[in-house]
């Protein structure tokens, strides 16, 4: 399961520097669960063909990941909001309204990540 996890999260983040073919054939085994076999009849080439497919595109968005730290970056700010949404919801001290603002503002943020 993790690992389908950070197949989508590579994609997510660095599948637009693929080929189109590429993208089309990685995204059909990473997205829509297709197997080898199906994949390879529905395109024409070998089961192996698709296999070595696979095995270069996770090898180049690895790369890219290694070299960038997006999805680190990431996964840190994610973390970081987390622990600030915690300490909103703890502090006694601050008005509700300004409470909701504040986590307005933090979910705003994720979502332009």
């Amino acid at each position: 399961m993790e690992r389908i996890i950070e197949r989508g999260l590579l994609y997510d983040f660095y599948g637009e520097l693929l080929t189109k073919h590429q993208q089309e054939i990685y995204s059909e085994i990473v997205f829509n669960d297709l197997s080898l076999s199906e994949l390879s009849e529905a395109e024409g080439i070998s089961r192996q063909g698709v296999f070595d497919l696979i095995k270069r595109c996770d090898k180049l968005l690895e790369g890219y990941e290694e070299k960038l730290k997006l999805i680190e970056k990431f996964n840190l700010i994610k973390s970081e909001v987390k622990d600030l949404n915690a300490v909103i919801d703890a502090e006694q001290g601050i008005d509700p309204k300004v409470k909701d603002k504040l986590r307005d503002g933090l979910r705003n943020i994720v979502k332009e990540l």
